[in-house]
């Protein structure tokens, strides 16, 4: 019996001991391996700016690199907008990557399902679609002086970089309309298309007429039994010269780059020539003789024409084009409201004007938050203070790109870098130069963190806001979104899109300041 313990007793140290040792190897794998959730790089959001940033860095040899999207899929704005009609504004031409050029578009001016599409494609053919982590979202982030500390839906997060990749048509708009509650319907904003309530044979109000509703009303107006459209302000429609692109012309495109990048430098031209007339807000009038005949051919009825007439300058709000809209509100199913809803009492809509309309559902063309971006209350310096708080409504960054008192952190579509006539992506690819470059190096460079100075940050927005007053977004005489709670133009770029992307796309370390390791 003894003899039998002792063995066991033997047999047990050397187990003892194994088990010993392993556990001092987790402990010291735990204390010097690097957390799973610690990056050098993380990018805010998997649309069209995040995908753009996730694929340039990685192409630096940027390996480190996580993308946190709060959704099931990506695509950003292109997969939240799903109303009938959703299409670009802007040429397909011009709305691709440069480097990642899209000879597959099928009209003029690309729908909804084929830019996602493309996003989907991109990314895939990229390897960028392994580094998105779906259904995180961003829940708080703060700067701790070494590195950005993220809490997340998904547990925490810490990156030595972090980009802001959101975007300003995210976080749909929805107006404080008194009674709005009390409303016995069906209710829904455009970018949240509600696919399953079925629109025929409805009483349906749209509130808002902008690039939303320009799109998505002829769509639902023959479906409707009525349709009655509240539009607080009127807006310039210019004519949609959009065609179908043939698939002898796509095969072309496909074997011939060179076509199309010929074709791309054609349309970029002929959208500089309409930057330069909203510089210039004299031009802009000109052009609006355009946007009257249109609706003097289109819309017979001078009450109606008179309506649907602006009391602005073409340009002053976001260029519109449409073949259908004006058509649309001629006919007889639908009433135009030239007037803001006051309030809503049961099934009953109020205008401003003391018009009502009863109606079964709500849509909401109503916007986003553009320049009081959820994210901004999100970000947090070292001292705790949001990014909201620093700006008070009134968003300003360095070539819309980075923050004075936010190191290692870049917004992408940040303030002051959007433009009213070109694609967005050019902005876009131009902040990703200036981007790449300070991000690179600082990794390369074993830099703590790199930081734009408040002189610099200062001189910029100086320089912006001297150049607005005389452009068309100022001098139009509307008020637009371009506008934040402070009356202040925070959104646009007052100069042509060649010198943004001399201007933002170019990293000058003279206005940075350099943190090294100690």
């Amino acid at each position: 019996m003894f003899e039998h313990i002792v063995g066991r007793v033997s047999l047990a140290r050397p187990i003892m001991r194994t088990l010993s040792w392993l556990m001092a190897a987790a402990a010291t794998a735990r204390r010097y391996s690097p957390n799973m959730n610690d990056h050098d790089v993380l990018i805010i959001g998997a649309g069209a700016s995040g995908l753009g940033a996730a694929i340039q860095l990685t192409q630096t040899g940027v390996r480190d690199l996580v993308v946190l999207e709060k959704a099931p899929d990506l695509g950003g704005t292109w997969r939240d907008n799903t109303y009938p009609g959703c299409a670009c504004d802007v040429p397909s031409a011009i709305y691709s990557y440069s480097f990642a050029p899209n000879p597959s578009w099928t009209r003029t001016f690309a729908p909804q399902p084929e830019i996602h599409k493309y996003l989907h494609d991109t990314a895939a053919s990229f390897g960028i679609a392994g580094k998105i982590r779906y259904g995180v979202e961003v829940v708080r982030a703060q700067w701790t002086g070494t590195r950005w500390e993220l809490e997340t839906t998904a547990g925490p997060y810490t990156a030595r970089i972090l980009l802001s990749a959101t975007g300003p048509w995210h976080q749909p708009k929805i107006p404080d309309v008194p009674g709005l509650d009390g409303f016995p319907g069906e209710t829904f904003h455009s970018a949240r298309w509600n696919h399953d309530y079925d629109l025929s044979g409805k009483r349906i109000a749209v509130i808002g007429s902008g690039a939303s509703a320009v799109q998505f009303v002829p769509e639902i107006a023959p479906k409707v039994t009525r349709l009655h459209l509240f539009q607080r302000t009127a807006q310039w429609v210019l004519p949609k010269p959009d065609l179908p692109v043939s698939t002898v012309e796509r095969q072309l495109l496909h074997h011939l780059p060179a076509l199309g990048q010929a074709w791309r430098a054609v349309v970029y031209g002929a959208t500089e020539a309409f930057g330069y007339g909203f510089r210039h807000p004299w031009l802009m009038r000109q052009v609006q003789l355009a946007g009257q005949a249109h609706l003097r051919l289109t819309v017979r009825n001078p009450t109606l024409r008179r309506a649907l007439t602006p009391d602005h300058t073409l340009g002053c709000k976001r260029l519109l084009i449409s073949n259908t809209y004006y058509r649309a509100l001629t006919g007889p199913t639908v009433q135009v409201h030239p007037t803001a809803v006051r309030a809503v009492d049961g099934q009953r809509l109020l205008g401003a004007d003391g018009s009502t309309a009863e109606v079964d559902a709500i849509i909401f063309a109503t916007g986003f938050h553009i320049l009081d971006m959820p994210v901004a209350s999100r970000l947090h310096d070292t001292d705790g203070r949001s990014l909201a708080h620093h700006w008070r409504g009134s968003p300003q960054a360095y070539l819309g790109t980075t923050v004075a008192g936010f190191p290692n952190l870049y917004l992408l579509l940040g303030p002051n870098v959007a433009t009213g006539h070109t694609s967005v992506l050019m902005v876009l690819e131009a902040q990703l130069r200036h981007v790449v470059a300070a991000v690179t190096r600082t990794l390369r460079e074993g830099w703590t963190s790199l930081e734009v100075r408040h002189t610099a940050q200062k001189r910029f927005n100086a320089q912006v806001q001297a150049a607005l007053p005389g452009t068309v977004y100022q001098a139009g005489g509307c008020s637009s979104y371009y506008h934040d709670s402070n009356g202040r133009n925070s959104f646009i770029w007052p100069f042509s899109t060649g010198q943004l992307r001399k201007q933002v796309g170019r990293l000058d370390i003279a206005d940075y300041l350099v943190t090294k390791p100690s």
